[in-house]
C-alpha cells in the first residue's frame, strides 16, 4: 500500500512538471502571436488577422501527428481553443450569428472560432450579411443545409445580392436535449416548447415519452429555453449551449429521432481565402433559358474530373421561369482544373460568380 501511494505521488509530480512545461509553451506561443500582430500593423494598412486556410492546415497537422491516447478530434479541439485565445491577443474577432443566444448557429460559431471570439446574436440571416458587409462584424455564421430538412433557401437568396465571400464551413451534429428549469415540476409538464423543425425531428420520442403533452412551436429553440425559466409547468427542447446560457437542467439527452442529423453552416467574410490543400468552392451560376443549359454547365466539371458535392436551384427573381444554380465542388478556384472548367462554362451562362473557395471543415 505504501509503495502504491509512493508511485501515485511520483506520477502526480510528473503531471505537475508536464503542466508547468505546457504553461510555459502556451505563454511562448501567445507572445509569438503578439509579435505577429505587431508585424502586421507595421506592414499592412488594414491587416487581416484570421486566416482560415492557415488554421485548417495547423489543425490537420495536429491530427496527423497525434499518437494518442487522446483522439484526433479532442486534440484538434484543444488546439482550436489555443489558436482562439492567441488570435484574441492579436485582434479580438467579432462574429455575427443568427440569434438569439443559445441557437445551434452560435454553437457552430464557437466551434469554428473558439470560446475567445466575440459572438453577437443577430435577428435574421440578411441582417447577418449586412453586419459583415458594413464592417460591424468581422465575420458571420449562417445555416445553409440540414441533413433532414434540406437547404436553407434564405441563406442562398442572400448570396444573390451580396458581394461577401464564403471563407469557411462548419458541420455540426444536431443533438436535441429535453430541458427543464429549477422551477419545473417534472410530473406536471403540460407544454413543451421548441422550434417547429425540432418538434418534427423529435416527434417519435415525444409520442412515446410525453404523448399527451401540448407541443408549442416557437421562433427558435433558444427562445424556448429562455421562456421556461419562469414557468413550472413547461419544458423545452434545445441544444447544450442553450442549456448552459439559461442555466437549465438536461432531463433527457439526445432525443432526436435521427441520431445522424447534422447542419452545415457557412462562414462569410469580406476577404477571400487562399488554398489550404483540401478545399471546397461554392458557385452561383445563372443559366440561359434554353434546352441543354444545365448540361453545358455540368459537362466541363466531368471533363476535368471535378467532384460536385451539392447542386441547388433557386428562382432568379424578378424574372419568370429563370433559375440560379448554387453548386459546391471539391477544389479551390486557383486549382488548374477548376479554373479551366470555369473558363469553359462562362461563355455559356449569363453569370458565373465564385462565392468563395475555403477549407473543407476539419472538425
Amino acid at each position: 500500500m505504501q509503495q502504491q501511494t509512493l508511485d501515485l505521488q511520483q506520477i502526480r509530480q510528473q503531471i505537475d512538471s508536464v503542466d508547468e512545461q505546457i504553461h510555459l509553451l502556451l505563454n511562448q506561443r501567445a507572445r509569438l502571436a503578439e509579435s505577429v500582430a505587431k508585424a502586421k500593423f507595421e506592414q499592412e494598412a488594414n491587416p487581416v488577422f484570421y486566416r482560415p486556410e492557415r488554421e485548417a492546415q495547423v489543425l490537420r497537422k495536429v491530427m496527423e501527428r497525434n499518437q494518442g491516447p487522446l483522439s484526433n478530434e479532442t486534440v484538434a479541439r484543444l488546439f482550436r481553443e489555443i489558436m482562439s485565445a492567441c488570435l484574441a491577443l492579436e485582434a479580438p474577432q467579432s462574429i455575427a450569428f443568427l440569434g438569439p443566444e443559445g441557437t445551434y448557429t452560435q454553437a457552430a460559431a464557437i466551434k469554428h472560432f473558439g470560446q475567445d471570439a466575440v459572438t453577437r446574436p443577430i435577428g435574421t440571416i440578411d441582417e447577418v450579411f449586412r453586419e459583415v458587409e458594413s464592417g460591424s462584424a468581422h465575420y458571420g455564421v449562417v445555416p445553409v443545409e440540414n441533413s433532414s430538412e434540406g437547404v436553407v433557401n434564405h441563406t442562398l437568396d442572400c448570396f444573390k445580392s451580396s458581394k461577401l465571400h464564403v471563407i469557411g464551413e462548419v458541420e455540426l451534429p444536431i443533438h436535441h436535449q429535453f430541458l427543464i428549469s429549477s422551477n419545473t415540476r417534472k410530473d406536471s409538464i403540460k407544454q413543451i416548447y421548441a422550434h417547429q423543425q425540432t418538434l418534427a425531428q423529435c416527434r417519435k420520442w415525444l409520442d412515446v415519452h410525453y404523448p399527451g403533452v401540448e407541443r408549442v412551436a416557437l421562433s427558435s429553440n433558444a427562445e424556448a429555453a429562455r421562456r421556461i425559466r419562469n414557468e413550472w409547468h413547461s419544458a423545452a427542447i434545445a441544444g447544450d449551449v442553450a442549456a448552459q446560457i439559461y442555466d437549465l437542467e438536461i432531463l433527457h439527452t439526445n432525443i432526436e429521432d435521427n441520431p445522424d442529423n447534422s447542419t452545415r453552416f457557412l462562414v462569410i467574410g469580406r476577404e477571400k481565402s487562399a488554398r489550404s490543400g483540401q478545399d471546397k468552392t461554392s458557385l452561383l451560376i445563372s443559366a440561359h433559358d434554353k434546352a441543354g443549359a444545365l448540361l453545358e454547365i455540368l459537362a466541363p466539371f466531368a471533363k476535368h474530373h471535378i467532384t460536385l458535392t451539392s447542386i441547388e436551384t433557386r428562382p432568379a427573381l424578378p424574372e419568370k421561369w429563370a433559375y440560379v444554380f448554387f453548386i459546391d465542388l471539391k477544389g479551390h478556384v486557383d486549382d488548374e482544373n477548376v479554373a479551366q472548367a470555369l473558363n469553359e462554362i462562362r461563355p455559356h451562362v449569363k453569370e458565373l460568380r465564385v462565392l468563395g473557395s475555403y477549407p473543407i471543415a476539419v472538425l
